[in-house]
């Protein structure tokens, strides 16, 4: 279940999008499903794809994990919408993955340098630690 979280999230920030992009035409936010669903799918096609490619990223919650669901949901919900009847204009396509970009893959960077910068506190507390404890031992 370690692609839960990140799958959670996802579903999350492709409802926010699909609820944003009805809001700013004016269209009853309340039917943003009718936006999403095809997105929904391909992402969920996505996740799939992103865990089974032969050297994988391994966590779901990886930049390039995101990269793989990213470019497949927005690919697979143009697809989706066209074979359904709906409309998939040049300017629809520009920001839905412009914004699905940035959600679908920002909030991975955003966690990847926080996990970084946690990583170089705790070594430099480590560090700090250290030198408390044996100051002879360390190099001046």
């Amino acid at each position: 279940m370690r692609y839960l979280p990140a799958v959670i999230v996802d579903i999350v920030l492709v409802l926010v999008f699909a609820a944003i992009g009805r809001a700013s035409h004016d269209e009853n936010p309340a039917g943003f499903l009718l936006t999403a669903w095809p997105f929904l799918i391909a992402l969920a096609v996505g996740h799939v794809l992103a865990a089974l490619l032969p050297g994988r990223p391994r966590r779901p919650w990886s930049v390039l994990w995101g990269t793989v669901v990213w470019i497949v949901t927005v690919a697979g919900g143009m697809l989706i919408r066209v074979l359904s009847g709906d409309t998939a204009e040049v300017p629809f396509i520009i920001v839905a993955t412009i914004v699905l970009g940035v959600f679908l893959v920002g909030w991975r960077a955003i966690t990847a340098l926080l996990r970084r910068r946690r990583a170089a506190g705790e070594t430099q507390e480590d560090a700090v630690v250290l030198e408390d404890e044996h100051p002879d031992d360390l190099p001046r």
